[in-house]
């Protein structure tokens, strides 16, 4: 009998555990592109809406904000809100990665590699 063959029984285990984490990982990345998130400025004049993978999807401005001397303004407004937003989505990304790291016996905060 050759020595150390009987490691070969783990290696099959950990094979086994990295095709069913790569597999979690791919459906978790489409989860997050279903997952929205809205950041707002201005106080709920201007709402943005984003994917949790950070992809912008819908920007609302309520109209009374529209006049040409308020231009810079809106511009402030507009880009506060797309900042917030993009920061949800990369909050709200690193709780799912955290949540699945955490399902597979990991450490939460453990940095999994987006796919």
């Amino acid at each position: 009998m050759i020595k150390g063959m009987g490691g070969l029984g783990d290696m099959g285990k950990m094979m086994k555990a990295a095709q069913e984490m790569q597999g979690k990982m791919a459906a978790l990345q489409e989860e997050l592109n279903t997952i929205t998130v809205t950041g707002e400025s201005g106080a709920g004049l201007v709402k943005a809406t984003a994917t949790a993978k950070g992809t912008l999807t819908g920007l609302e401005i309520d109209p009374s904000i529209f006049s040409a001397e308020d231009k810079e303004v809106v511009e402030d407004l507009i880009l506060a809100a797309i900042k917030e937003v993009q920061a949800r989505a990369a909050e709200r990304s690193k709780d799912e990665m955290g949540k699945l790291a955490e399902s597979m016996g990991l450490p939460r905060d453990m940095t999994l590699p987006n796919m």
